[in-house]
């Protein structure tokens, strides 16, 4: 027992008045909100050296057809994250067990990397393994933003989120530099890769199970009714949020097909790929806080719309003819510009909308519906794509942004709210 001393002597030295006169500091953000941060950082680690993979992994060395890895990416995207969403939302409220729920989700990730090694060719096991990996994000998402939000202050929403998201991205920026690394010293070893990445996440599971802190709620504060979360779709500021969020989910192609299809166009080698999923992270690090902090100070909605205006950007050079060797920076440098400035700040504009006592049931509903869409965007794509050039869809998925952020801009600017 007196290995573990040294957590409880943290735990009292936090809660010490010297801690609370600077627990708002750096960035005016909490010390629970920068342990999640870092749960995130080495989980993103963990998740990005599988995911920085995957394409290859399944198209290329198990040769899969490009229709079933559009399932397959599509329930890693989201699909999965849908099931369980919604309960953990829904019970984390009723019962507040937001750490507890948020821990259990990050172990359930964990365990899935090892239970990947044994998918092998096989594609319905391999499909399964995904379900549990993200089944393992649905049941933590929600808590953990929930988390970030009952520890910060309302004016400084997205900057809070945008810390969470920066550290999350620099595990990112990690995750693939290490799956590259790895496969350059031994090519093919996707198993080594699998391996190491179950060690990293075991780290993040300490963080958040030893040293995050659950929120304080008020005791006057009653759990609430099913019936009430459910409810949350008669709010209308967040009933527009929730539109906007599934139908701009649904023209987004995801960044396995981007990455797929950059490769492509430049004939880069199969070594570079995890690469891309590199530079993505990278720009994402550089742009997160800053646009977060734009966000608490221009306005969260607009710094949102412009971000979603960076995938018009990226898709028109996808489509220019004879892609020059500077193109791929270009697009993953906007990629990453474009997560900065929409996934927290999403988060923040949700939270701001919520009541504290419906914020996790409010952020699942929210999750639950840009995965589901983000599911039918991977399926649609891997459609188009079957038997024929990616520069089709991406035109498709062009148009459709295009009509998708006209219409999120009309609906999100007449809400004083947001």
């Amino acid at each position: 027992m007196y290995q573990l001393d040294w957590i409880q002597r943290l735990r009292v030295l936090d809660k010490s008045p010297a801690a609370n006169s600077a627990r708002q500091k750096p960035l005016g953000v909490s010390a629970n909100v920068w342990r999640l941060g870092f749960t995130s950082f080495f989980t993103d680690i963990s998740s990005e050296m599988v995911s920085s993979i995957l394409p290859l992994y399944f198209i290329s060395y198990l040769r899969f057809s490009p229709f079933q890895f559009g399932i397959l990416d599509g329930i890693y995207q989201g699909a999965a994250v849908a099931l369980l969403s919604l309960f953990s939302g829904f019970a984390a409220d009723r019962w507040r067990r937001q750490k507890e729920l948020a821990s259990a989700g990050y172990g359930f990730s964990a365990l899935s990397r090892l239970v990947l090694l044994l998918a092998g060719g096989n594609w319905i096991f391999a499909a399964a393994t995904l379900v549990m990996d993200r089944i393992g994000k649905g049941i933590r998402t929600a808590p953990r933003d929930a988390m970030i939000s009952l520890s910060s202050r309302a004016d400084n929403l997205a900057t809070a989120f945008a810390v969470h998201r920066g550290l999350d991205a620099g595990g990112a920026v990690f995750g693939p530099l290490a799956a590259f690394l790895v496969l350059r010293l031994v090519p093919g070893g996707f198993s080594l890769v699998l391996a190491a990445s179950f060690c990293i996440a075991l780290i993040g599971l300490g963080l958040i199970a030893l040293l995050v802190e659950k929120p304080a709620l008020s005791a006057n504060t009653r759990p609430p009714a099913l019936s009430l979360s459910l409810g949350l779709w008669k709010h209308p500021p967040f009933r527009v949020l929730l539109i906007c969020g599934a139908l701009l989910s649904l023209t987004t192609v995801s960044d396995s097909f981007l990455y797929l299809s950059l490769q492509r166009s430049t004939n880069a080698p199969s070594t570079m790929f995890p690469l891309f999923a590199f530079v993505t992270a990278v720009s994402f690090l550089i742009f997160s806080v800053p646009m977060g902090r734009l966000a608490d100070r221009w306005g969260r909605k607009k710094v949102f719309l412009a971000g979603n205006g960076l995938l018009l950007f990226i898709y028109a050079i996808l489509l220019s003819p004879g892609l020059g060797t500077r193109a791929p920076f270009a697009i993953l440098g906007l990629l990453g510009a474009y997560y900065a400035a929409t996934d927290g700040i999403m988060a923040a504009m949700g939270s701001a909308v919520l009541k504290p006592e419906l914020r996790t049931s409010g952020l699942a509903i929210l999750n639950t519906a840009i995965s589901v869409f983000r599911f039918f965007s991977s399926f649609v794509f891997g459609l188009l794509w079957t038997d024929g050039s990616s520069r089709p869809p991406i035109a498709v998925f062009l148009a459709g942004v295009t009509v998708a952020i006209i219409v999120a801009n009309w609906n999100l600017t007449r809400k004083e709210t947001l």
